[in-house]
């Protein structure tokens, strides 16, 4: 965990992320807490994650989601040298190996 990040104000919005029970109040809470560009960009990294977990190449994620070169690599640089949160996420959404098990 990156000390830098660690809050009060942050523990308190984490606490209120896990507090939501669906994708309604999800919606509503991100709505009113980021900007429409934010939450695209956040679902585009998400989106580029899996796909590189998927062995996608680059050209074909830039086509698909109409994320940068730029993005990309650092999605991809998290992915190999991150804090795991892209790896927790695919394996609990169903994403292992590029197969999805759902």
């Amino acid at each position: 965990m990156n000390e830098k990040l660690k809050s009060k104000e942050t523990d308190y919005l984490f606490e209120a992320i896990l507090s939501l029970k669906n994708s309604d109040e999800c919606y509503s809470l991100f709505e009113d807490l980021c900007t429409i560009a934010e939450i695209k960009a956040m679902a585009q990294r998400l989106a580029v994650a899996k796909m590189l977990n998927e062995k996608h190449t680059y050209a074909d994620i830039s086509s698909k989601t109409g994320a940068s070169a730029a993005t990309i690599s650092r999605v991809a640089k998290c992915l190999n040298y991150g804090a795991e949160g892209y790896k927790t996420v695919l394996k609990r959404l169903g994403e292992i190996d590029g197969k999805t098990i759902r």
